[in-house]
């Protein structure tokens, strides 16, 4: 962008973290606490790196499998839930387990036990090799099928159609489900739907937020790291608006050039991206020519998970004993 070009940055609201990966955080922080390093947690507490190295630099060990953790050691399982299996691989090894479980997964898993319970196979609309996913998955095996795109809802079998459901993938793009869910109720006339939309809220208001945004924005910065699948799909919702989208995982990988005839450059960031990393995006953009700052109205989010009341109790007497 040419030194002389001057344009406005807007802000998305809402933004940034939501409940279930505040909850996750502050189990960590907690765990590092009251058990001191090393903590570990399987796979990343949340999906995004700068959380996950600044863990690392605390003394968490992030790891993919169970083989991994001593025996006896603090783990923490990740925001996005675990298959029964792993729980059960857990207590085998006698580790004392932390479950840092976004409780809106939580409540999809509790679905497909409900539902196979009586008597219904089901379709899972999301995202092959999502942890999220691959835990849900897990809490019956053979009886979900997954299906990730309108072209595969097509040629989707289950073994029957009279006893139907469908559930989602709790981070996905809402226009992009409704498609799918469309196309399954056209095929499967008896298929159920959840009682409650699986897509959280706080996906759904970021998703709208950048419909906002793109309104007004000739570009859009998404902040979230390539596996965070709620990020990729705000900048999918940006590029669909019209707008030009880039997701990156923080300001030094902002690419002048996308920023080129740009009057007004929208910024947002995923549900697992810290607030700090939209400061420094801020920063960069004055440097290179933004004249004003304004963050858009938006859906005021209050919501706040309880913690595990195990945790809690054990932090209280660290303190007590302290």
């Amino acid at each position: 962008m040419a030194e002389d070009r001057s344009f406005k940055v807007l802000l998305a609201s809402p933004r940034g973290f939501c409940a279930g990966v505040e909850r996750a955080i502050e189990i960590v922080d907690i765990a590092l606490e009251v058990y001191h390093p090393p903590v570990y947690v399987r796979k990343q507490i949340v999906h995004n790196r700068y959380v996950v190295e600044g863990f690392q630099n605390r003394g968490v060990i992030f790891v993919d499998s169970l083989d991994e953790v001593p025996p006896e050691s603090v783990v923490v399982f990740s925001a996005h839930g675990v298959s029964p299996a792993v729980r059960e691989e857990a207590r085998s090894r006698s580790l004392r387990i932390i479950d840092a479980t976004c409780p809106l997964v939580t409540k999809v898993h509790l679905e497909v036990l409900r539902l196979v319970r009586e008597g219904y196979d089901i379709i899972l609309i999301g995202h092959a090799g999502h942890d999220e996913v691959v835990g849900t998955m897990g809490e019956a095996p053979g009886r979900v099928m997954l299906v990730g795109s309108a072209a595969e809802a097509a040629l989707v079998n289950p073994p029957q159609t009279q006893r139907l459901a469908y559930l989602t993938q709790t981070t996905l793009s809402v226009d992009e489900t409704a498609g799918i869910v469309a196309l399954l109720r056209e095929r499967f006339p008896a298929i159920i739907a959840p009682p409650k939309d699986d897509i959280c809220f706080a996906t759904q208001h970021r998703q709208n937020a950048v419909k906002d945004l793109a309104r007004m924005a000739d570009v859009i910065l998404v902040l979230g790291s390539a596996n965070s699948s709620n990020s990729v799909r705000l900048c999918e919702v940006a590029v669909k608006q019209g707008a030009k989208g880039y997701r990156v995982d923080n300001a030094s990988e902002i690419n002048p050039d996308w920023l080129e005839g740009a009057a007004c450059v929208g910024i947002t960031a995923g549900a697992s991206t810290p607030e700090a990393l939209v400061h420094e995006t801020v920063n960069r953009l004055r440097a290179q020519g933004a004249t004003s700052v304004e963050t858009l109205p938006g859906v005021t989010e209050d919501v706040q998970f309880a913690l595990p009341r195990s945790l809690l109790d054990a932090a209280r007497e660290a303190r007590g004993n302290g």
